[in-house]
């Protein structure tokens, strides 16, 4: 095992054993080999550095590399921005880990070497964000290298192997330019990627929401702070902002719009598909701190008189998400509210058993003018896990879930 940082600087000789430049840098070409140390920069004082491929290195060792080669078998070295610079692009870096769910930074990266067609090829295997990296950076060029690593071994390890990295790139572009995809990323769970998004810069923020889809997207902008959602959305394309909030609930998607400046939103609204625009619309003419500002449109609501089987076709027919599956709501002929089912009681019920036959008891609503605190005493009062929202004529128009009241209560805290 080696480690990039005892090979940064390294003094490089040609086959006849003369001197050819110190390593300044190491490339990796993602698009060839995503872990294989293709290029090799050797700094040679005031004249420009030169290039040593992956196959003309005989040997590496802590602090010198041989080459296959003479010095007229090196090219000159020439900027590709498709290469990934182990020492700019990796060290001192912030990454994510994806499988410990946070945002580490790379103190080293750990290298095997292996002989392959009479040369020496180097892979990276995992890179060092613990304690051993950081001593053995501190010590580089004070203390003899094996030195170094005795004391290292006494200290507890801590990596990621390469395969689980992600890097972060504030520019969206080199992102795909170095073929780093974001699938790891979308893997993880919404609110483990807003706790990763609340630890990055602005740009970097940026970069990871840019780089996930639309509705993974919308459900990491749920779980973020209120300003930083904020500078998110206000930074993104409207178009952009559009799509992904198009993806998120209306109730959502209308506290978000709110705290927008007044530009944006209409921009972006502009941009909305027709009725998720009008959902969200209809959600902003509520204040704040009411029911109907608190509320989410996305409810199932069914005559009184259908069957349990009927319900079910309703339900199978139009595809409606589990998260809208807490309670349904039952209207009487005139269209006002006349019950509620909770899921449980729906899916023991017969099939041709009546709606109104297993409405549960009391019947409780809030008109949408009800304000927060009434809400949170009907919640506790009751055990809610949800309650409905009527309008004037006791016509269903909404739910609060017991999501949105523990939401609106941890943002008081």
């Amino acid at each position: 095992m080696l480690h990039a940082t005892e090979l940064l600087g390294a003094k490089t000789y040609d086959s006849y054993g003369h001197f050819v430049g110190r390593v300044k840098e190491m490339f990796i070409v993602p698009a060839e080999q995503p872990n294989r140390v293709a290029r090799l920069m050797l700094s040679r004082g005031k004249y420009r550095p030169l290039v040593a491929r992956y196959d003309q290195v005989e040997s590496v060792a802590p602090g010198k590399v041989t080459l296959t080669t003479d010095e007229s078998g090196l090219d000159l070295f020439q900027p590709n921005e498709a290469w990934l610079a182990v020492r700019k692009d990796l060290l001192d870096q912030q990454i994510i880990d994806t499988n410990g769910r946070k945002v580490v930074r790379i103190n080293d990266v750990d290298l095997m070497d292996q002989r392959t067609n009479g040369n020496t090829e180097l892979r990276i295997t995992q890179v060092d964000v613990g304690l051993p990296a950081a001593v053995r950076r501190m010590l580089q060029g004070v203390v003899p290298p094996m030195t170094i690593r005795r004391l290292q071994s006494k200290l507890p390890p801590r990596n990621i192997r390469w395969e689980f990295v992600n890097l972060i790139e504030p520019d969206p572009l080199r992102r795909v330019k170095l073929r780093l995809s974001g699938d790891k990323l979308a893997k993880l769970h919404p609110a483990d990627l807003a706790d990763i998004a609340e630890e990055l810069s602005p740009d970097e923020r940026q970069s990871i929401i840019a780089s996930l889809d639309e509705e993974t997207a919308a459900e990491t902008l749920a779980e973020l702070d209120q300003r930083l959602q904020t500078q998110v959305v206000e930074k993104l394309d409207p178009e952009k902002a559009a799509d992904i909030i198009e993806e998120m609930s209306p109730d959502a998607a209308a506290d978000l719009m709110q705290n927008l400046e007044p530009e944006t939103s209409r921009e972006v609204l502009d941009e909305m598909e027709h009725r998720e625009a009008h959902e969200v619309e209809e959600l902003l003419r509520f204040g704040e701190n009411t029911a109907g500002g608190m509320m989410t449109t996305e409810i199932v609501v069914v005559g009184e008189d259908a069957t349990r089987g009927e319900v079910v076709d309703h339900i199978r027919f139009h595809e409606i998400p589990a998260d809208q599956l807490d309670n349904v709501f039952l209207i009487n002929r005139d269209a006002e509210l006349a019950g509620t089912v909770p899921i449980a009681s729906l899916l023991l019920a017969n099939t041709e058993q009546r709606m109104g036959e297993i409405a549960s008891e009391p019947l409780l609503s809030v008109t949408a003018n009800a304000n927060e605190k009434d809400i949170f005493e009907l919640f506790d009062k009751y055990n809610l896990r949800s309650i409905v929202v009527v309008n004037a004529e006791k016509c269903p128009i909404g739910a609060i879930t017991v999501d949105d009241v523990v939401s609106r209560l941890r943002s008081k805290l």
